[in-house]
């Protein structure tokens, strides 16, 4: 006999509710296989199905991923408050540093906990250990490259962040009962030969794709950022472990059929695959449960209909520093304003490169590469148009960032970090809670004293927008994005 949650879980399967994708996967006895539960293969009977909280664990049960629905393609997780969010937060930080050396302490310390505790929440939470998660983090990342690309299985295994070649085969072998190149062979479609990588990223439907898009086209940084024909492209440098620099572009598409964005990186890239998913997941906001924001936020339309839609997603950031020193531009000025600046910027401390793509000419400069001006900040920033108070704003970020002093990564703290921001000369309110909405992707700041907040509640006081405010909780950033979007 199932349990209750197990019945919920097993009539959402039944009913391939977009709504539960990411949120569990079934693993079928009958076949050893597990599933997403919008899986279009034949519906399983109850007694051969049982349900697990990450694919992490399904695999640790000893099942392998289903070839139709592909669970590597499924939306990852929204953080949320408490032991939770912890384990969460690590698990994206496995997710995005699968290529990489780090052990668990390490990541420990940057979520402000210790290992033990982490372990222990981690375990609580996903049923597996850090170690397991990572592992199948590079299997299904290794997994979708064998299916939707052309690399080589060696490049395969380099970019899933196998240290060998012969590793990944055993692993792939002993978890999914092949080999990768079988896998290779029962995968159809075409793929790409021009040394390019594209892959899909699940995201749970509805998906305001063209209000993100053009929020995005809005604020694009000339030089560094391009959004035409429906598809936002970028320029990237990257610091590998080895402290080399690598150069390139990604672009991202819309695949609405397919409920999934699609992420195109320049084959320079390869090495920083792992990152470059997870921050393009950041920036469209591909964790979010769409259902639960619009379950809290629909009173919005009390105050005017159609205020707040179903499937708006909050706009992310691909680059911290670089978002942040785009608000802090942006103070008191015009959006377009703020962009001649940006590009200034761009075009004086930024890296020239050659990417093919027209408007994609430099990279954006680095919180080091600030930090390392001499002399009076003023001096360097002050001909590019941007005032002298702004200019010891970016150099003191630059060093805060540069020093550790601030993370907006995955922060476990966001208000904390918000008060370290306001300790900043210049900083105020406002640009306190646009960074934290955007480089932490904190889902409950409010710039309330924003003027299009205030202008699509017009006539309300400030003190009256917050009181209001209150019953949008824990979804103030999106309230904010939805009251933008009215105007």
């Amino acid at each position: 006999m199932m349990k209750g949650e197990e019945r919920i879980w097993y009539a959402a399967l039944k009913a391939k509710d977009a709504r539960f994708d990411g949120r569990f996967f079934v693993g079928v006895s009958s076949t050893g296989i597990y599933c997403r539960p919008v899986c279009t293969a034949k519906l399983p009977k109850e007694e051969n199905c049982s349900f697990y909280e990450s694919a992490a664990a399904a695999e640790q049960a000893g099942f392998r991923p289903c070839l139709l629905c592909r669970p590597e393609l499924a939306p990852g997780s929204a953080p949320i408050d408490g032991t939770s969010a912890l384990a969460r937060k690590a698990a994206r930080l496995l997710e995005e540093n699968c290529g990489s050396e780090q052990n668990i302490a390490q990541y420990a310390l940057r979520l402000g906990c210790s290992d033990r505790h982490l372990r222990r929440a981690f375990s609580d939470e996903f049923k597996v250990s850090p170690v397991q998660y990572l592992q199948t983090c590079r299997l299904l990342l290794a997994k979708n490259l064998l299916t939707d690309t052309d690399l080589s299985v060696t490049d395969v295994a380099m970019a899933a962040g196998f240290g060998s070649l012969r590793r990944f085969n055993d692993l792939f072998k002993q978890q999914y009962r092949l080999p990768p190149t079988a896998l290779r062979k029962q995968a159809s479609g075409t793929k790409s030969n021009d040394g390019n990588v594209t892959l899909m990223l699940g995201y749970r439907p509805p998906y305001q794709w063209h209000q993100i898009l053009g929020f995005l086209a809005v604020r694009a940084i000339p030089g560094v950022e391009v959004v035409s024909d429906d598809s936002y492209m970028r320029t990237v440098h990257y610091v590998t472990e080895g402290k080399k620099h690598i150069y390139g572009w990604l672009q991202v598409g819309h695949r609405p059929g397919k409920s999934a964005l699609t992420i195109t990186v320049s084959s320079a890239l390869l090495p920083a695959l792992p990152h470059l998913i997870a921050r393009v997941r950041n920036l469209f906001d591909l964790y979010c449960y769409p259902d639960a924001v619009y379950e809290t936020l629909s009173v919005m339309n009390n105050i005017r209909t159609g205020l707040c839609v179903p499937g708006v997603r909050l706009p992310g950031c691909f680059e911290p520093f670089e978002m942040a020193v785009r608000a802090i531009l942006g103070q008191q000025i015009t959006v377009k304003a703020a962009g001649t600046l940006a590009g200034r910027f761009v075009k004086t401390y930024g890296t020239p490169v050659e990417t093919g793509m027209e408007g994609l000419t430099h990279t954006y400069p680095s919180a080091h590469d600030i930090a390392a001006l001499s002399g009076d900040i003023s001096n360097h920033l002050g001909p590019l148009g941007i005032t002298r108070a702004r200019a010891k704003t970016i150099y003191y970020l630059a060093h805060k960032i540069v020093d550790g002093e601030i993370d907006f990564t995955l922060c476990s703290q966001p208000e904390e970090e918000i008060k370290k921001l306001l300790s900043i000369p210049g900083i105020g309110a406002w640009t306190a809670q646009y960074i934290a909405m955007r480089t932490m992707g904190w889902p409950d700041a409010f710039p309330h004293t924003d003027y299009g907040v205030k202008k699509a509640l017009a006539p309300l006081s400030e003190n009256e927008i917050l009181k209001m405010a209150e019953a949008w909780r824990p979804w103030r950033s999106y309230a904010t994005v939805n009251l933008w979007n009215s105007l």
